[in-house]
């Protein structure tokens, strides 16, 4: 819900009225790469969003909840973006930068509009967290503010349309709870027992 408000917030009320795509609330706004919105800042938080499930999983093992969540989030990110990268080469989707018509799908592999892969990303790494924590501590649930943060500003920046960051948020929060409610974290049983104990845990 606070995705779907925020992003509509961006969007003049004369507007909608042009609206269309699959959910039919596509179209383009006001084009913003200033200030907050600017693209470099989208880029930080993306790589800061990596930079820190990976670092927290290699550092902290599987040896005490906060870990398992770690090596969980790091599942998530990683299956979400593969299921992201499919479905952008599915629908072949051209980017609101590329054209003003939110209904041209299947354009050819250079066009990966749909979905947000960066949305995707973060709404998995986050999700491990708000479930595993949110319960008990529900200011966890302030985590839900980066996905929202990074879709108004793919949608301002013209990267992506309204339906492609949604579909984003929803595909990262579904796989984020798919990743919890595994027996235990995917990539750590691929990889060898050391990693299991944690570089923090073994100094």
């Amino acid at each position: 819900m606070w995705l779907l408000t925020g992003i509509a917030a961006t969007a003049p009320l004369g507007a909608a009225v042009a609206a269309n795509g699959p959910f039919g609330i596509d179209h383009r706004i006001a084009y913003d790469n200033s200030g907050i919105w600017a693209r470099s800042n989208q880029k930080a938080l993306m790589g800061a969003t990596i930079l820190t499930v990976a670092g927290g999983s290699l550092a902290l093992g599987d040896q005490d909840k906060l870990g398992d969540t770690f090596w969980r989030s790091l599942d998530s990110m990683a299956v979400s973006s593969g299921v992201t990268q499919g479905a952008k080469w599915t629908f072949q989707r051209e980017r609101p930068s590329q054209t003003s018509n939110p209904d041209r799908f299947f354009q050819g592999f250079k066009y990966e509009s749909f979905p947000s892969g960066e949305v995707t990303a973060i709404a998995g790494a986050i999700t491990p967290f708000v479930v595993a924590y949110g319960d008990d501590h529900p200011t966890v649930y302030a985590l839900e503010l980066l996905p929202l943060y990074d879709a108004v500003g793919r949608v301002k920046t013209r990267g992506h349309w309204q339906s492609d960051v949604l579909a984003g948020w929803a595909i990262g929060t579904a796989v984020g709870i798919w990743a919890t409610r595994r027996d235990s974290p995917l990539i750590l049983g691929w990889l060898p027992g050391g990693f299991q104990v944690g570089f923090i845990h073994r100094f």
